[in-house]
This record gives C-alpha cells, sequence and structure tokens, in this order.
C-alpha cells in the first residue's frame, strides 16, 4: 500500500505518542521535504524535531517538484507536495486533515484520511482506545467539533 502524509497528522501523532500507528497500519509512509521542513521548523515542538532528525526506517522522504497549479497555491507547501506526491506515486491513500486540501485531493481523484479516520482505524483493530486517545489529542490542543468526536466513540 502506498500511503503519503502531511504534516499536521504526523505532528500529532507524536504529541500523543501514537506514531508507531502509521506503520502498524500502513507498513511505510512517504513524506515530501517540504513536510520534512515543516516537522523541523524551528516553531515545532521539540519531540516532533528530534523525530525527523533520525526518521524511523518505515518513514521514506522523496523530492518533488509542482508544477504550477493555481488551485494547489491556496495550499501551504507540505499540503501541495502532499497531494502532488500522492498523484505521481499514484498513492493508495493520502493523508491529509485541512479541509481545503481534502477537497482538492478529492477532486483530484485521490482516496484521503484524516488524523480521526486513522485513529478509529486504530481503535477497529484495538491498537488504540479512542476516547483516552481522543483526550489526549484535545490536551495537546487539537480541535474538533465535538458532536463529531461523540459520533466517533458511538460508532466504534
Amino acid at each position: 500500500m502506498i500511503v503519503v502524509s502531511d504534516t499536521s497528522p504526523i505532528c500529532y501523532l507524536l504529541l500523543i505518542d501514537q506514531i508507531e500507528i502509521l506503520p502498524t497500519l500502513y507498513q511505510v509512509i512517504i513524506i515530501s521535504q517540504a513536510v520534512v521542513e515543516e516537522l523541523s521548523a524551528a516553531n515545532s515542538p521539540s519531540v516532533v524535531k528530534k523525530w525527523i532528525a533520525l526518521p524511523p526506517d518505515w518513514l521514506q522522504i522523496q523530492s518533488t517538484s509542482i508544477p504550477q497549479a493555481l488551485e494547489l497555491e491556496k495550499l501551504d507547501r507540505g499540503e501541495r507536495e502532499a497531494i502532488f506526491l500522492a498523484e505521481q506515486q499514484n498513492a493508495d491513500l493520502v493523508i491529509l486533515d485541512d479541509k481545503a486540501a481534502r477537497r482538492l485531493a478529492l477532486g483530484r481523484s485521490l482516496r484521503i484520511i484524516g488524523l480521526l479516520g486513522i485513529l478509529k482505524d486504530a481503535a477497529q483493530s484495538n491498537l488504540i482506545d479512542l476516547a483516552i486517545v481522543f483526550a489526549k489529542l484535545r490536551e495537546v490542543g487539537f480541535w474538533v467539533e465535538p458532536s463529531l468526536l461523540e459520533r466517533l466513540l458511538r460508532d466504534n
């Protein structure tokens, strides 16, 4: 399975100490150089910067150049490169949380999942307790509509 990720899902999984969900569910994750730069930026949390400085074997970093595409210009560089890399790699899945990025990816016929979808899949595979992980996400500043979290917990 070819899976490409943007920055924020990786960042939040690191902040809640659940990054190993990714290789467990998907084996290998591909990120672009822009995502590496965002994860290692000066304002990134120290746990994130330490992790990306010595990336695990299951993380593949690939360079890509993005052609001019007006609809992609609205996104940040990491999101643009994730979408374009997913297209180049003919990815089975691209991990995105940003609403505009998700909309554009869907419009480009990419299959998407977000952090909450990953966590739901992990819970269904008995890898995590969804209620505990959602509480940790709130503690680190992840905002999502409370009714969505309630629905995901109810459906799990």
